[in-house]
């Protein structure tokens, strides 16, 4: 394979637009995160409250790995560009390898993260569908009313 100065040069847009990515969906986690804090401080300790918490636990950390690996495929891609610059072919076409192994990486974990966060919303929905679920005396009480005067 004949490596130039272009062929790097091609993932800058997208590890930037990666790094992008990956620092909204931090940030989002933050504001979260801080939400269920206040929550948590104000004695709101139901369970779905700690499980939220913890699979945001494991969010955050797939969060850094992904934004670590995306800045290494970014700088090895900006050393690669270096070697080509100084005709140092075979540095750069190994540095060229792992900016596209670590982007690989990144991604990969980035997938992780997306199956984590539906595992978030799976915990919320849960969480609704036992309170549809949930009876109790006033519940029940209310229900048996409502069938006598649908079926006198």
């Amino acid at each position: 394979m004949e490596i130039n100065i272009n062929t790097p040069a091609l993932l800058f847009p997208a590890i930037t637009l990666l790094l992008l990515a990956y620092t909204n969906r931090f940030l989002a986690i933050a504001n979260l995160i801080r939400k269920l804090h206040d929550e948590y401080q104000e004695g709101k300790k139901r369970q779905s409250l700690i499980s939220q918490i913890h699979n945001l636990k494991k969010r955050i950390h797939y969060i850094r790995f992904m934004q670590a690996l995306g800045a290494i495929s970014f700088l090895c891609c900006v050393f690669c560009m270096f070697c080509i610059y100084k005709n140092w072919i075979s540095p750069a076409e190994y540095t060229f390898a792992a900016s596209l192994l670590t982007l690989l990486a990144s991604l990969f974990i980035s997938l992780i993260e997306i199956f984590q966060s539906t595992k978030a919303l799976e915990i919320e929905l849960s969480d609704m569908e036992d309170l549809e679920k949930k009876s109790g005396f006033f519940s029940d009480l209310i229900s048996g009313i409502r069938e006598k005067k649908e079926n006198p």
